[in-house]
């Protein structure tokens, strides 16, 4: 196991969150989930305890853990358990949350991922009114950030000219410039949908819910559809498994895309927002690990230049 001072801190923090009051256990070593910057995540027992990025602001995210313990979000998004120094704690100066144990979705078995409860989750996340203010969620931000990191990890390399193009291709509110059309904000956001975001709590046999409410927030529900859209263009997510995701999300009433027809013109925007996203992260982690982009990362470089030549009366009917 990593032991970085934030690793070892959270590891007692769960332990000790998971065993209050008892004197001695037989515990196996707590678990790394993830130690990444925008989030380190240890396991000890029934208790995950979360170091959240640096630059976390602590009154947004505790909008955001009072948001999950709403009755009104109950059964859609995991609470949080109460912080030992009220919510939200800090550790080694990072902020930090603690949370239940859920078993997350098994990648080795791609077959039984739960696509469907993904879509119904998410359409009820968007049909309920916000209980307290809330930041703006956090899609945009995270693009116009994976853009930059690709900037800066290859400066001058021609690589990253197709996705540039099609960032550029983009409109502001998609670039985190300007706010998103008014019949398109407002709505209650995850702000970072993957299958990765979806755990059973109980653990193993429980109801599917929703986590990781860093980007959760105000803004377009269609971004939240925004990664599913763009792997199934890229040719990454079949294209029945993309029905089954979008059927289930309309027969749930989800607001994002119309009811019926082409939904293309609701989730052609984002859906090329976050093709942009994942191609600037692999050339940058590409770049970090000094490396050429791996088959899958190559596809949506690839998409970002078919997205780069697209006229540009085309682009303007699109992101309208």
């Amino acid at each position: 196991m990593t032991t970085t001072p934030v690793v070892r801190a959270l590891g007692d923090l769960a332990h000790d969150s998971a065993h209050a009051g008892a004197t001695a256990c037989a515990c196996a070593p707590p678990q790394v989930l993830a130690d990444r910057p925008d989030g380190t995540v240890v396991r000890s027992g029934p208790v995950v305890a979360k170091a959240h990025a640096s630059d976390s602001e602590p009154p947004a995210l505790a909008a955001r853990l009072a948001l999950a313990a709403s009755p009104r979000l109950e059964g859609i998004l995991l609470p949080a358990l109460p912080a030992p120094d009220g919510p939200p704690g800090s550790t080694e100066g990072r902020t930090v949350s603690l949370w239940p144990y859920g078993t997350p979705v098994d990648p080795s078995d791609p077959d039984a991922a739960p696509w469907e409860e993904a879509g119904v989750l998410l359409a009820r996340l968007h049909r309920t009114p916000p209980p307290h203010p809330l930041p703006p969620m956090g899609g945009p931000v995270k693009a116009a950030r994976a853009v930059a990191r690709m900037c800066a990890a290859r400066p001058g390399d021609p690589a990253v000219t197709p996705v540039v193009a099609a960032w550029r291709g983009l409109p502001g509110w998609a670039r985190a410039e300007s706010p998103a059309p008014g019949h398109r904000n407002g709505f209650l956001c995850h702000g970072d949908l993957h299958l990765g975001q979806l755990v059973r709590h109980p653990a193993r046999d429980g109801p599917w819910l929703l986590i990781d409410l860093d980007d959760t927030g105000l803004g377009d529900p269609a971004w939240d559809l925004a990664r599913p859209a763009a792997w199934y263009a890229a040719g990454l997510l079949p294209s029945g498994t993309w029905l089954r995701f979008l059927d289930s999300y309309r027969s749930a009433g989800g607001p994002a895309v119309r009811a019926e027809g082409d939904p293309w013109s609701g989730l052609d925007v984002v859906a090329r927002a976050l093709t942009v996203q994942t191609a600037a992260l692999a050339l940058a982690k590409s770049a970090a690990e000094d490396r050429s982009p791996d088959e899958v990362e190559q596809l949506m470089i690839d998409a970002c230049v078919r997205i780069a030549s697209l006229p540009p009366e085309l682009v303007s009917e699109r992101a309208s």
